[in-house]
């Protein structure tokens, strides 16, 4: 087919398409308007010839302008490709785009301009317009890039993949005359294989907390701040990665990350220093400034705030001095010097070993969500590895009768002077200490502590730090040197297996002792065992004292 067999031309310059499917260069545009404009009397639907007005002029093969009232519209925009066609003497342009680049498999490439899916859900190229696979050229269009004669966003665009089961990929490109190229690579994601209707089952896996977030991971660095607060529940940590995707995934409308549909969000693209606030920012929403809009994922004081973090959805990020408002609390800010612009991963929560996360940056999760092998960066983007929380388990109980001492060992023997009182007490919440308490002292459990006459006290303990853990009110005299040793386990099973959870630091040797006097009598069991850098564990060997 021929290029006037679907379109036709107006007497007041509308060139419209009328028929077909069949896509044309905007050079063959051109050609079909100086061909008719040269007929010596107009014929049919194209209503131009030798009077009128010349319809066209080409700079070069993609550049071609559309002289006095001629006129595409949209929809005949959708017909061309590989060139630019600007009219109304400059006020509307429509780009031409070139995505090169290869896919794993067939994917509808989206385009994001000023914050809005260009051509909707299901954008007119499909899987491919104008593609030529012998030339890595995956589609070619033209996108509308002014209109009224102002720039849309500045004529950018930004151009991504997110098919489920593919790596994700995206490409910011600023659009122009002729032709812009905007390059995508996807592969396989090996780590992201599972059925999309089995992901959408996972709903257990929750951001518990959009917005700052102060996060201590256990590892010596305390608190440190992030935008999430991630947990994965009952899942794998691959399984948190594989959510993230499909939350994000194209035609994830149903579900917002911070306000924004999840097929938009990308994460903090950059962190902006203010001061001078005024009023009460929320948690998260937008803000805008002169010259651009952004979604605030984060702002570490919501009221006399020094940092916020955001997602620049349109326009170009602030600069120092101008003010921030934001859309729903109204409040306002300066800001004060410094922009950081912050990088984006393909998928926002990071990249999956299979077996770990390496977390993008900012990107926060619950500690027992981790693991030694993960690694997170906080928003000062410093890198931040959560210590490596192990489990000992003792199974073989009988619930509700067995009581179980899980202590230190020493060579073959119970270690009841691991540790030693550093005063007396007679009353308080504090008890001190003479050494270090081990950093694989579960954060919260019991100790034994030796009272005057011999006999070891169970004390629980709800924190502790360095040298002194605290503990319920002191009614009882314990003796400076006292022995103290740490109960690992040291209660009554209400199950058939008991476990603590602590970090791993170093092997320990533990000193496991089970008995039951009662219902069914048992011998004492007795053995050593050690906490490995694996967890582990033993099981209780019954047997019978009747």
């Amino acid at each position: 087919m021929a290029i006037e067999d679907d379109f036709s031309v107006a007497v007041n310059g509308d060139i419209r398409h009328v028929s077909g499917t069949e896509t044309f260069t905007v050079l063959e545009l051109h050609r079909y308007l100086q061909n008719l404009a040269d007929d010596a009397v107009a014929s049919g639907n194209d209503l131009i010839d030798i009077t009128s007005d010349t319809p066209s002029d080409r700079s070069t093969d993609n550049i071609i302008a559309l002289l006095g009232n001629y006129n595409i519209d949209d929809d005949a925009a959708e017909y061309l490709y590989d060139g630019s066609v600007m009219q109304a003497d400059g006020d509307e342009l429509y780009s031409g785009l070139v995505v090169v680049g290869r896919v794993n498999s067939a994917t509808t490439l989206q385009v994001i301009q000023n914050n809005t899916l260009y051509g909707g859900a299901d954008p007119f190229w499909g899987t491919g317009l104008n593609a030529v696979p012998s030339e890595n050229i995956l589609m070619q269009c033209l996108i509308k890039t002014r209109t009224g004669g102002v720039d849309i966003d500045g004529k950018k665009i930004r151009v991504q993949a997110r098919k489920l089961g593919d790596t994700f990929a995206e490409f910011e490109v600023t659009m122009g005359l002729g032709n812009a190229v905007a390059a995508i690579f996807t592969n396989q994601d090996l780590n992201n294989q599972t059925a999309e209707a089995t992901i959408a089952g996972w709903t257990t896996i929750t951001n518990d907390s959009e917005g700052h977030n102060l996060i201590d991971l256990g590892n010596g660095s305390g608190n440190r701040a992030y935008y999430s607060k991630w947990n994965k529940n009952t899942y794998s940590i691959n399984q948190l990665y594989e959510r993230a995707k499909w939350l994000t995934r194209r035609g994830a409308t149903s579900y917002d990350l911070y306000g924004l549909d999840g097929e938009l969000f990308r994460g903090v693209t950059h962190q902006v220093q203010v001061d001078t606030p005024s009023g009460t920012y929320a948690t998260y929403e937008f803000v805008s400034w002169s010259g651009g809009g952004a979604q605030m994922l984060a702002i570490d004081s919501c009221t006399n705030p020094t940092k916020m973090w955001i997602q620049l959805l349109k326009g170009v990020a602030p600069t120092d001095g101008q003010t921030i408002t934001g859309s729903y609390s109204t409040a306002t800010c300066l800001v004060d010097t410094n922009v950081t612009a912050r990088n984006i991963s393909p998928c926002f929560i990071g990249q999956s070993t299979g077996s770990a996360l390496i977390g993008a940056y900012g990107i926060g999760a619950e500690p027992d969500t981790l693991t030694n092998n993960d690694k997170l960066f906080d928003l000062t983007n410093t890198q931040q590895i959560p210590p490596n929380n192990v489990t000992w388990t003792l199974s073989g109980l009988v619930a509700n009768e067995d009581t179980v001492l899980v202590g230190p060992r020493s060579g073959s023997t119970l270690h009841k002077n691991q540790l030693t009182l550093a005063n007396t007490y007679t009353s308080g919440t504090v008890l001190q200490v003479t050494t270090y308490i081990p950093v694989d002292t579960p954060s919260t459990g019991t100790i034994r502590v030796e009272k005057p006459n011999g006999v070891y006290a169970k004390i629980s303990y709800s924190a502790y730090t360095t040298y002194e853990f605290t503990v319920p009110t002191i009614t009882t005299t314990y003796g400076a040197g006292a022995d103290v040793f740490i109960g690992y386990i040291d209660k009554l099973a209400t199950y058939t297996s008991v476990a603590f959870t602590t970090i791993f630091n170093a092997e320990r040797p533990l000193y496991v002792r089970v008995r039951d006097g009662g219902g069914t009598p048992i011998k004492t069991f007795e053995t050593p065992s050690t906490l490995t850098s694996a967890g582990g564990g033993t099981t209780a060997i019954r047997t019978t004292d009747e």
